[in-house]
């Protein structure tokens, strides 16, 4: 389902969904066979949500009792179906969003942070960003509680002004992200940092540009980084210190000349996820050919604004 994602939104950003005009409604159709509902007795409600592949079912599984007892939905998983979703034009009227809600109330722990699936897992920032998307996309912040969702992240900024996985954990590009963006889309991102640790933070992030932007101190740049620092920068309204021609530079020669696409770094393999981030970074540079993001959410401008029209009328 993550591989999907960064497919049918790089093709977003692109503006060239038209390319898959005729699949569209089979993606669709695929999509929703891999959300799990709840059954007659609601036994599994905790299960509920989209897992990322059709592997462990063969058949539609909306059709069928789900009688594996690890085939759960995963919190990444969710996040990346209703997002496709939304890039694809769906309405959402086939996402039973007080099953998935109440799934992930289930996933948070006392601490605030979620893990990903009901079994048990880690459980850190990367969950956090996961379930913010998934209760602002369904419009309903009762899938979790905010409040302790915000310590959390609070108690994750580290001595660098970055925030980690977790409190006493490293600070990391992508982490920063899940946090920074969390808090936005709880609308909570004024309100979390004093001002000095505010500027602790922008400038640990815009200290993390080389040529290109490294994850941490002393890492080499990395494509993916151009999106996940860039894209705090935006939020925290510091992009304008960053130097563009220096990251657009670094990003173009991390394009495939053969096969497309952008890898981790130059001379290396193009893959989904760097392809996807790539853009992603091109966007936030305002590249020409490339449409404006949402940051926050990490999906194109216009997949947001129809997000905000089924919002309208779900109000309505």
């Amino acid at each position: 389902m993550t591989i999907a994602f960064f497919a049918l939104s790089g093709l977003d950003l692109l503006n060239s969904l038209d390319r898959i005009e005729k699949e569209k409604e089979s993606i669709i159709k695929w999509i929703y066979s891999l959300q799990i509902l709840p059954n007659d007795t609601g036994s599994n409600i905790c299960q509920c949500g989209f897992r990322g592949s059709s592997t462990n079912t063969g058949k539609n599984s909306q059709k069928t009792e789900n009688k594996l007892k690890l085939d759960s939905g995963h919190i990444a998983m969710t996040y990346t179906a209703v997002a496709s979703l939304l890039i694809l034009g769906d309405d959402l009227s086939g996402v039973n969003k007080s099953a998935i809600l109440t799934a992930l109330r289930n996933l948070q722990q006392e601490d605030g942070s979620f893990c990903c699936v009901p079994e048990g897992s880690e459980n850190d920032m990367r969950f956090v960003y996961c379930a913010a998307c998934i209760c602002y996309m369904l419009n309903d912040w009762s899938g979790m509680n905010v409040e302790k969702a915000v310590q959390f992240v609070q108690k994750s900024q580290s001595y660098e002004g970055g925030i980690g996985q977790g409190p006493g954990l490293e600070a990391h590009g992508g982490s920063t992200f899940c946090a920074v963006a969390a808090l936005s889309l709880m609308n909570k991102l004024k309100t979390s940092f004093s001002e000095k640790k505010l500027k602790q933070l922008q400038r640990w992030c815009v200290c993390r540009q080389q040529s290109g932007f490294q994850g941490r101190p002393n890492k080499p740049t990395d494509t993916c980084y151009s999106f996940w620092v860039g894209a705090t920068l935006k939020l925290i309204d510091t992009y304008h210190l960053i130097n563009s021609e220096f990251n657009r530079g670094f990003l173009m020669e991390t394009q495939g000349s053969i096969t497309g696409g952008f890898s981790k770094w130059p001379d290396h393999t193009p893959d989904a996820l760097h392809a996807y981030l790539g853009l992603g970074g091109l966007s936030l540079l305002g590249e020409e050919g490339v449409l404006p993001m949402h940051a926050a959410l990490n999906i194109s401008q216009r997949a947001s604004n129809h997000l905000h029209s089924l919002h309208s009328k779900w109000k309505n």
